[in-house]
Formats: C-alpha cells, structure tokens, sequence
C-alpha cells in the first residue's frame, strides 16, 4: 500500500469520525423539540432521525460540491492530505468541547473553519469570495430568516386555530410533528451529510485519486449517510435538553412551527442554493422565534446569549484549533 493511498485513507477515515461526532452533536436539531413536546419518545425518534439523515444525504450533492472545491484551493500531494486531515480534527475537537457543555454549536462552521484554519497555517489559498458567498452571507441570514419565520408561522398557527380546545389542538399537533420532525430530519441529511461527502471528495482530488474535483462517487454517499445516521442514534442528550427544554417551554403547535419552518430553509439552501447553512442555527432561532410571540420574557436569553457566544466563536476556534493540529501531523503527511 502506496504512503498516498495511507494518506487518502487516513483522512477520509478522520471525515467519517467526524461525521458520527456530527450525527450526535446534531441529532438535537432533528427532534429536540418532538422529544420535549413528547410527540415522540426518544428512541423513535432518534431512529426516525436517522432514517431522515440517510435519505437526505442523498439529495445533498450540491452543498457537498461547494465543501469540496469552493472554500479552498489546494495542490495536489501528500501534504495537502495534511491539512485538510488537520482541518477535520479542528471540527471534531470544537464539537466535542461544545457537546460537553451542552451548546448547539454549528458542526458544518466547525469544520469550514477547521479546514480554513489548517489551510492558513500552511499558507495555502483560502477562496475567500467562496467563503463570504457560501458561508458568511448563509451564517447571519438563516438565523435571522428563521428567527422571522418562525414567528410569523407561530402567528399564523395560532390564528388559524384560535377556537380550536388546547387539549385537542395538542394532540392533533403531536401527530403533526411526526411529519415537520421528518421532514427537519431529510433536511439534516442533506446538510450535514454533505459536508462529509465534501471532504472525502476533496481527499480523494488532493491525493490523485481522482481528476474532477466535483465528481462525488455514489460509495461516498452511502457511507457519509450511514455513519451520520449511526451517530445519530446514538443521541447527543446534553444538546438535546438545551434546544428542546432550556430556550422555551414548547407545546406542540410551537414544536411543529418551528420544525417547519427549519426544514424549508434548509431544503432551499441545499437544493437551490447549494450553500451549507447551519441546521443548528436555523433550529435554534426558529424556536427562538416561535417563542417570542408569547412574550419576549418566554425566550430564556441568558441561554439563548450563550448559544449565539457559541456561534459566534465556533469558526474562529475550530479554525485555530484546525492549525495547531497542522503544524503536529505535518510530519506524518
């Protein structure tokens, strides 16, 4: 076995790491609210999560484009297989640091900025019209839009049902979200997932095992899409708890809301846009903002303040993280 191949493998190996790290550090966006509003016990729901996130994958083609040859430009060579390994290890350590405390921090702004991070230390090319257009732009508009949106169906919801009884307006809402919690869970695949298939393009392009660095071989889909699927089961409860109970106190008709609103923002930025937004982002302010028709006071800000900290310091740590690793795997690579 050629050190090239090693090399290739080593990192499509740490992408599939960082993959299952994603499937649990990120099963809360899928069914955190479904869970809390007790539409759906939490075993179901983390299988129907996972079998969300398989389909999605499949339908995440564009975002996985943009992760592989539209945020840096690297040569060709064993090196380059070294930054971009130290850039996923940048992503897996943010997500196990913010999973530890609880925070519903971005994996896909981890990892853009792991690679960016380990990219820079090596003096590579960072694509920064690519980064502005498909990270930067997409990181403080999908908050906002489903801050926006979430509040305007939460609206929306309660004035079409204003005569409705409370008790059977929840249990009607309970077996709607089994379908927004569905839907939220394709839209998760098709982000997340994605992210992966994009790295493990990017490696087998940087190493000379293939010439197009946008062709994605349809193994690279079924394997991300299994592994995200794997470590979502396994269920990540400390993010779980802080989206589903410590933000608002959610009923289902919020629940449904907010999960509706989040599944579309993500369809439109993967299929039409291909731009790879941030499903925790998306989730957290839309339930966020289904949460402020109540009143202000309903949203906890102190949580939701430590959440945006969260965002805020998610690129700029993984990416300082993603170049120390650089500077200590060089010599492997």
């Amino acid at each position: 076995m050629s050190p090239e191949l090693i090399a290739v493998l080593a990192v499509i190996g740490i992408a599939l790491v960082f993959d299952y790290t994603n499937g649990f550090h990120d099963a809360a966006n899928a069914i955190a609210t479904s869970i809390s509003t007790r539409a759906l016990t939490p075993r179901v729901a983390l299988g129907m999560a996972a079998i969300g996130n398989f389909i999605g994958a499949h339908f995440g083609a564009e975002v996985a484009k943009t992760v592989g040859s539209g945020l840096v430009s690297l040569p060709t060579g064993r090196a380059s297989l070294g930054i971009v390994f130290a850039g996923v290890i940048g992503a897996i350590t943010w997500n196990i640091i913010t999973w530890y405390f609880g925070l519903p921090s971005s994996s896909s702004h981890a990892l853009i900025g792991g690679l960016v991070g380990s990219t820079l230390a090596a003096s590579g090319t960072v694509l920064w019209g690519g980064i502005g257009r498909d990270v930067v732009i997409p990181m403080i508009l999908s908050p906002m839009v489903g801050f926006v949106l979430g509040y305007i169906a939460m609206i929306a919801v309660l004035w079409i049902f204003r005569k409705g009884h409370p008790g059977k307006l929840n249990r009607g809402f309970r077996w709607a979200q089994t379908a927004s919690a569905a839907a939220m869970s394709v839209g998760h695949g098709m982000q997340d997932a994605a992210k992966t298939i994009g790295i493990v393009v990017l490696a087998l392009y940087v190493g000379g095992y293939q010439d197009d660095p946008a062709y994605i071989p349809e193994w690279a889909f079924w394997t991300s899409a299994a592994v995200l699927a794997a470590g979502t089961y396994a269920g990540g409860w400390r993010i779980i708890r802080t989206l589903g109970r410590k933000i608002i106190d959610l009923r289902p008709p919020e629940g449904f809301a907010a999960e509706t609103v989040a599944s579309g923002v993500l369809y439109f930025n993967a299929l039409v846009l291909g731009a790879p937004i941030s499903t925790t982002h998306t989730i957290t302010s839309a339930i966020m903002g289904v949460g402020a028709t109540k009143r202000l006071s309903a949203v906890r800000w102190g949580v939701a303040g430590n959440i945006v900290g969260a965002w805020i310091l998610t690129f700029p740590a993984a990416g300082s993280i993603g170049a120390l690793m650089y500077f200590l795997v060089r010599p492997l690579f």
